[in-house]
């Protein structure tokens, strides 16, 4: 069984975001700028929104961060978008989700220009993901896909179960495990809870994608002897082992499944740090080539 080590190939990542953003300013190009907007005082948003800062300053990024109060009417924050989307010395824009209820997460979404939307989440940009054109990932399919890579894992002519079909994680990955590349031609199949047979279908995988936002879901009952698992769930749970009366688990029960892998990521330190890493990427590539559309 081979331990996926996100922490690493994350630190890599940066560690080669760094040196290109190095040779740009040597080049006297332009610095890449990564902008947020928060909106509310969400604990869970405030430290990624505060990861994401961290990160840009260490590759040598510029970043800001717009705060709001949950009591910003949905004009104002359109309004600040588009000044974003106006001002050329920004190159990427993401709005922490969720949401306060009284706005429109879709319209806001649909804001944001799609040159700048760094999260992959415009229609436009998914449009684009599902024709294989050149487009923005989103950040955390892209970790796994990049995970993939970095592993050599075989995906061509396998079967990928992808467990959750959200529009953020289950979805995208589905196609990205499709398409005619690698990492992908996998025979790919979309599952979630709702799904008929699920333990039976999860054991026919031989690379299983958990998102389905369940703690310690996925046990031995639904692995494949031999299966690549990609845990991409991160839970807070209470726990007597730690100081803190909390442990940090996945979707995937992992001291049953692990022996039953030949790869397997773990929680923490596996899809997780990839996706701030993912991000970095993905504004690099504004700053510099950004897709004319």
């Amino acid at each position: 069984m081979v331990l996926i080590d996100g922490k690493k190939v994350a630190q890599d990542i940066r560690n080669e975001v760094q040196k290109e953003v190095a040779n740009m300013m040597a080049e006297g190009r332009e610095r890449p700028h990564l902008t947020a907007i928060l909106v509310g005082s969400d604990p869970a948003s405030e430290t990624y929104v505060a990861s994401k800062e961290k990160a840009c300053e260490e590759v040598g990024f510029t970043s800001s961060i717009h705060r709001y109060t949950s009591f910003i009417t949905e004009k104002e924050l359109l309004d600040k978008i588009i000044e974003i989307n106006n001002n050329p010395k920004i190159h990427g824009l993401i709005v922490q989700l969720p949401l306060p209820k009284h706005i429109n997460e879709r319209l806001v979404i649909e804001t944001i220009n799609p040159r700048k939307d760094v999260d992959g989440f415009h229609s436009v940009n998914v449009g684009r993901l599902t024709q294989r054109l050149p487009t923005y990932i989103p950040a955390t399919p892209l970790g796994v896909i990049t995970l993939i890579e970095k592993y050599n894992i075989p995906t061509s002519g396998k079967h990928c179960v992808v467990l959750g079909r959200s529009n953020i994680v289950g979805s995208p990955l589905s196609i990205l495990m499709a398409r005619n590349d690698y990492p992908g031609n996998c025979t790919v199949t979309l599952c979630h809870s709702k799904t008929v047979n699920l333990k039976a279908i999860c054991k026919q995988a031989d690379i299983l994608i958990v998102a389905i936002g369940k703690p310690e879901y996925v046990t031995a009952e639904y692995i494949k002897e031999g299966a690549t698992v990609i845990d991409v769930g991160i839970h807070r749970v209470p726990s007597t082992e730690t100081k803190s009366g909390f442990k940090l688990k996945g979707d995937v029960k992992f001291d049953e499944v692990a022996p039953l892998c030949s790869y397997i990521t773990p929680v923490p330190g596996g899809v997780g740090a990839m996706t701030i890493a993912s991000l970095l990427m993905n504004t690099l590539w504004a700053s510099k080539n950004a897709p004319e559309y």
